[in-house]
This record gives structure tokens, C-alpha cells and sequence, in this order.
């Protein structure tokens, strides 16, 4: 099965388990370090998780907010690779579909054939780049595509009518809808137009539309799977658990679990 049969999968299981939305919890490979990191990724299969989204430590994320922003930094610190993260990847990713979120510049360093062969190696099943733009995506997705791995784009509630159309009808896996404009991050509240913004983007796209930045509660997950999103994103509330505690595996699979639980 190909990693866009098996994203597709995830979320129509997700469905006929009762759930609204799928879950899908965000981490950064190798922090706090790639021991337990892994352990993490396991803790959010167990308790849960649909999808795991894993992000490639960078030095320049520009998509990421100030706590997701220096997990990365500590991972680069304590001398995470490439490669290092994605064998986070690989150790969950018979378990659940695993989606990478890594920035172009370390793919095109590695070279991208060699990137998505490895990739498929692994199994893992999508890729997020968030700096990648619509027109410079045609390589990226031809490789993706090959390998049967999704690629993976995002639209957010600036992007242009003719842009999301052109965004939706290229999405593979799933459309990744940002909710604010900024950066990762959580907020305070979610704001009266999460259900036009979720709305806009179903109406491009034939894949399931994930929402993410910004939701931190098992409310506001609850919300979005309301307002009528196929999956909901959880990220720095997540890593912020990860970077407090000393032990943070039994903790972090509880309050995974919490947002499982709230989709239902």
C-alpha cells in the first residue's frame, strides 16, 4: 500500500471508529533526543493518534513559532541529522502513516531523488514543505508521486481564491489548512471564522482537509472537528510537554489521549 493509500486510510478508520476528525500530533524527530523521541512517537500511537506529522530539525523554520523553534534548535544542538530524524520516522511508521515535515533547503542539500527514495524506504507515507511554493512544487511532487508519498501542501485564510484552487486540485494525502496567520503556536482562542475558513478549503480540494496552528485545548480540537475538519494538528502544546518534563513519554501519552478523546 502506497503512503497516500495509507493517509487515506487513516482518516476514513478514524470515521468509522466514531471519531470526527482524525488526530494527528505533531513532533520534532530527536527532541529531545532521538531515544526519546521515538519513545514519544510510540506514546502517541498508543494513546491514539491517527497520523503522526514529524518535523526535520532546520536552523531558519520560518513556519514555526518560538517553542517549536527551539526544539528544533536543541535537536540541531545535540546533533541531529537528516537522517536521524527519519529513522524516528521509520520506528512508527508500520504503526501509523507518518507525515515529515521538513524545510526545502535540507532536502535540496541532500538532493532530492535521494531525499524521496529514502523516504520510501522508510515508509513513510507524506511530506510537508512549508517554504515550498505552488510554482516550484512540480518537482517535488513528481518525485512524491513516483513513491506513492504524499505531498503535502498548506493554504491559510490569506491565500487567493484562483491560488486554493490551483493548491486543492495539486493536494495528495490531505490539505494542510492553516487556521491563523503567523506562526506555530498556541492561542488563546479560536476565533468565529474557523468554520468558513475549513469550508473554503473543502470546496478545492478532493482530499480530507487537516487543520492546524493555533489549537492547544482538547476544546479547541473539539472545535475544529465541529466547525468540520478531517483532522486536527496539535504541535507546540505537544513539544512544550516534551521540553517540561524530565520523564515527559507518560505524560505526553496522557494528554494525547485527552484530544483523542475529545474528537470522539
Amino acid at each position: 500500500m502506497s503512503g497516500i493509500e495509507r493517509i487515506a486510510e487513516a482518516f476514513a478508520s478514524a470515521r468509522a471508529d466514531g471519531r470526527r476528525a482524525a488526530l494527528m500530533p505533531y513532533m520534532m524527530g530527536c527532541f529531545p533526543d532521538r531515544e526519546r523521541s521515538e519513545a514519544i512517537a510510540g506514546a502517541y500511537v498508543d494513546a491514539g493518534a491517527d497520523l503522526i506529522e514529524l518535523g526535520v530539525p532546520f536552523s531558519d523554520p520560518l513556519a514555526d513559532g518560538p517553542v517549536i523553534h527551539e526544539a528544533g534548535t536543541a535537536a540541531l544542538r545535540n546533533g541531529a541529522t537528516v537522517h536521524d530524524a527519519l529513522a524516528v520516522a521509520a520506528a512508527v511508521a508500520d504503526r501509523v502513516p507518518v507525515v515529515v515535515m521538513c524545510y526545502a533547503n535540507p532536502i535540496l542539500a541532500r538532493g532530492l531523488e535521494r531525499f524521496a527514495d529514502e523516504l520510501e524506504r522508510l515508509h513513510v507515507a507524506g511530506l510537508i514543505v512549508p517554504d515550498l511554493p505552488l510554482e516550484e512544487m512540480q518537482g517535488v511532487a513528481s518525485a512524491c508521486e513516483q513513491r506513492g508519498v504524499a505531498l503535502v501542501p498548506l493554504v491559510a485564510p490569506t491565500t487567493t481564491d484562483e491560488r486554493m484552487r490551483r493548491i486543492g486540485a495539486a493536494a495528495r494525502g490531505f490539505l494542510y489548512t492553516v487556521l491563523v496567520t503567523g506562526t506555530t503556536g498556541e492561542r488563546a482562542a479560536l476565533d468565529g471564522t474557523l468554520p468558513a475558513v475549513i469550508a473554503r478549503a473543502r470546496a478545492e480540494t478532493e482530499v480530507p482537509v487537516a487543520v492546524g496552528f493555533g489549537i492547544g485545548t482538547p476544546e479547541q480540537a473539539s472545535a475544529a472537528a465541529r466547525a468540520g475538519a478531517d483532522g486536527v494538528i496539535i504541535g507546540s502544546r505537544l513539544v512544550r510537554a516534551a521540553a517540561d518534563e524530565e520523564d515527559p513519554v507518560a505524560d505526553i501519552g496522557s494528554l494525547v489521549r485527552e484530544f483523542a478523546l475529545a474528537l470522539r
